[in-house]
């Protein structure tokens, strides 16, 4: 099997798919690895790092798509970039399809085989390739955060954790999954007052337990939210649905009665954002905006700020499946693996994702239509 790692062209997005030890890896089952031209650069990895190991450099993206049978990216295909696709290649990065269209529409064009990291899924419900993007995103939402509420960057001139005799800033986060548990480990440690709200009952009684009241908890609903968003200094939005558009948590109503200078870091901005008056998306180079006198910071790759930290994270669990994609072949790996099946959006021209076919009210295919017989034949 030929696998590709192209260099990634989002703004600022300085990760890469693939170290030279999962080039090594690869390489040693006996498969192909090419690799772009200063990929890893980025990431601090040189080129000669991932000769070492076995893989090939070519020069140019479309050397790499014209080749491989599989692609491995961190980030979803830019518009310059589906004409690359091949027939009935696979692809297997982040996605996010659900408010993509044009990305949607360019894989089924192209019969295209999309693997989607952040809806492969475990028996027991948690996204494994996720998880560690979503500690990183987390975590630094609140580094951001509290960047964006020094006065030279339009917030209101709060120190997150105050200094003693003066109280600390009121942080809020929507969300109590991987990213909102994460926020709430750096807020407290930077001496914040932290209010963690979710719809998951269960979900506000570990956070409690773990954080032994250092936090509070709140069951999410409309009213409580709108009393909450009022109070706050930071606002994080960290919702997440697998594969579906993030939920709109706080409406524009509710922004207009923030404290002028307080800032809004929505997480969830790679799937459409959870916050009504977060309507773009923002770059590393120019990350906030204002909106009625609150700041907002809507980056969709956050983590590509801190690459030599998310690259080898993320490579760490992609590795596994790219080598049960390589060394079994996309089809059968997919037959055998109901995980990976799960990670599956598009196939043979069709949406094979039920939350990505919902949002453009489009006909679903279950993935199992595809592999029952390669199930029996297991």
């Amino acid at each position: 099997m030929i696998i590709g790692v192209p260099k990634e062209i989002k703004n600022n997005e300085n990760r890469v798919a693939l170290t030279p030890a999962g080039a090594h890896a690869l390489t040693k089952e006996g498969h192909k690895v090419l690799v772009e031209k200063n990929a890893g650069m980025g990431s601090g990895i040189e080129d000669t790092e991932y000769i070492s190991a076995g893989a090939v450099i070519l020069e140019k993206s479309t050397d790499i798509f014209d080749s491989a049978d599989i692609i491995v990216k961190v980030k979803e295909p830019l518009e310059c970039e589906y004409s690359l696709f091949k027939e009935n290649q696979t692809l297997f990065t982040y996605l996010h399809l659900a408010p993509n269209p044009s990305l949607t529409e360019a894989l089924l064009d192209k019969k295209v085989a999309g693997i989607a990291y952040e809806t492969i899924q475990t028996a027991t419900g948690s996204l494994p390739l996720l998880a560690p993007m979503s500690e990183v995103a987390g975590r630094m939402s609140i580094q951001v955060g509290a960047a964006m509420l020094q006065k030279y960057n339009g917030g209101s001139g709060i120190l997150l954790g105050g200094v003693p005799g003066v109280m600390p800033a009121e942080v809020l986060i929507i969300g109590g999954g991987v990213v909102g548990t994460n926020a709430a480990k750096m807020a407290v440690g930077m001496g914040a007052r932290v209010t963690v709200m979710d719809v998951n009952k269960n979900r506000l009684s570990y956070l409690d337990d773990v954080f032994s009241g250092r936090i509070n908890t709140l069951i999410f609903n409309e009213y409580s939210t709108a009393e909450m968003v009022k109070r706050a200094d930071l606002l994080i939005g960290a919702v997440l649905i697998a594969g579906a558009k993030a939920p709109r948590t706080v409406t524009e109503e509710m922004v207009k009665t923030m404290k002028r200078g307080s800032v809004i870091v929505d997480v969830a901005i790679d799937q459409g954002g959870s916050i009504e008056t977060v309507d773009r998306v923002t770059t590393h180079d120019h990350p906030s905006y204002e909106k009625h006198g609150v700041i907002h910071y809507s980056v969709a790759n956050m983590p590509g700020a801190v690459p030599r930290t998310s690259t080898f994270a993320l490579s760490g669990v992609t590795l596994p499946y790219l080598l049960e994609l390589a060394c079994k072949g996309p089809e059968k790996a997919l037959a055998e693996n109901k995980s990976l099946l799960l990670g599956l959006n598009t196939f043979k021209g069709n949406i094979t994702y039920k939350a990505v076919a919902e949002s453009f009210n489009k006909e679903y295919v279950a993935p199992e239509n595809y592999f029952q017989v390669l199930k029996q034949a297991v």
